[in-house]
């Protein structure tokens, strides 16, 4: 993987650019969108961009990339490139474009470190960007394979369905015809929009139904920031989407998904909030499939009212041979039902069998929560699976 000179060289450097990156990123960002405005305007999310979250999830990536290869220099962090590359391809970024952000990240860190970047420094980080840009271009290249390509392609609303007051799924068929694509429950697709300035923004939803069926559904949570452009998809798709609408989505992507976990199997099923879309999406698939072991089914939400598909998380849990619900509510839950617990969900008094592969969804607080309890009772960090809606905090926060 990376040459000995250039590990030596890189983790004797790590210390500055890493308490550098924050910024390093954020010049890089200001220098690439200041030469190619048009992909602020259609590629990246405007929001994550405003938020500074997308900069923190850049400086986290290449942080822990360049640490890993010289920890472990005869392997790679594939389960990492493998997160980042489904999302490049659901968004369709091409091979060319690393070349560009090549340029414009290593201006940027020579603008931030100045004569800290001596030859042999600029040379060893590019032989870690190269290494991590040609792995997801050659992971990206065998996505698009994989699915005939990175187009995008126009889908009708056939139905639309207000599950709270805050959460409408939209189910959605092919506007040419064909048969739709396959996908894996717990997959999502990149739904692009244009908005009213003429920006054609692109975000990412789970499809909340099981695989098998003509038609497709999303259940997209309205997002109200307290200022623009938070939530300008989700909002546009609540306020001006209907039955006869239009929407361009990409292929299915995304590497939480079930695999063949043989019906025997124990399985954890753990949500909170809009996170229990790609969660449904795997129960419904149980369901079809006749899954036979163990399903522990939790989830954590303010209010029952607020709980996003909740007839179908219910109604397939009692459809399995041997499912356990488990719904934890900050207010208003029904002390008369079983499966209601009040405050935020704890796995505490909740047996987990040896042998669980776990699937998690929702806010990164809970996600770590849930993953440090579930370790403490035995289960291999392997058999945890995440997915997080929006740039992955998670190495960015780690620590």
């Amino acid at each position: 993987m990376l040459s000995e000179q250039s590990a030596a060289t890189v983790r004797a450097t790590l210390p500055v650019v890493g308490g550098a990156i924050g910024e390093i990123t954020e010049r890089f960002y200001a220098g690439l969108f200041t030469a190619r405005p048009d992909l602020l305007r259609d590629l990246f999310n405007r929001g994550n961009q405003a938020a500074g979250t997308q900069r923190q999830a850049l400086a986290g990536s290449i942080a822990a990339f360049a640490t890993y290869l010289v920890d472990h220099p005869d392997e790679r962090p594939d389960a990492m490139l493998g997160r980042i590359a489904h999302k490049h391809a659901s968004l369709g970024v091409t091979a060319e474009q690393y070349a560009l952000v090549h340029e414009h990240l290593f201006a940027a860190v020579a603008e931030v470190l100045g004569e800290a970047v001596t030859p042999e420094v600029a040379a060893a980080w590019d032989e870690v960007y190269w290494l991590m840009a040609n792995a997801l271009v050659a992971i990206e290249k065998r996505l698009y394979e994989e699915r005939g390509g990175s187009g995008w392609r126009e889908w009708e609303v056939v139905g639309r369905v207000e599950e709270t007051a805050d959460v409408a799924t939209f189910r959605l068929r092919p506007a040419d015809g064909r048969p739709a694509p396959d996908f894996r429950a717990g997959q999502y697709v990149s739904v692009r929009v244009e908005l009213p300035d003429g920006a054609r923004q692109i975000r990412q939803y789970s499809l909340s139904a099981a695989p098998g069926s003509p038609v497709r559904q999303i259940s997209v949570k309205r997002v109200l920031g307290d200022a623009a452009p938070d939530g300008e998809v989700s909002n546009h798709l609540h306020a001006r989407v209907d039955v006869g609408g239009r929407l361009s989505l990409s292929a299915p992507s995304g590497d939480l998904a079930l695999g063949d976990t043989g019906a025997a199997a124990p399985l954890l099923l753990a949500s909170a909030g809009i996170g229990v879309t790609p969660i449904v999406a795997m129960l419904g698939h149980l369901v079809d499939t006749g899954h036979e072991g163990p399903v522990l089914v939790v989830h954590g939400d303010r209010s029952p009212a607020e709980h996003a598909l909740r007839p179908d998380h219910e109604a397939y849990a009692e459809k399995l041979a041997d499912a356990s619900v488990h719904f934890f509510y900050e207010a208003d839950a029904d002390d008369a039902e079983a499966s209601h617990r009040t405050g935020l969900v704890d796995l505490a008094g909740i047996a987990v069998p040896a042998g669980t592969r776990a699937y998690l969804c929702g806010p990164l607080p809970f996600m770590r929560a849930v993953r440090t309890q579930l370790i403490g009772k035995g289960v291999a960090p392997a058999d945890i699976h995440y997915e997080v809606f929006g740039p992955d905090l998670w190495l960015a926060q780690a620590g």
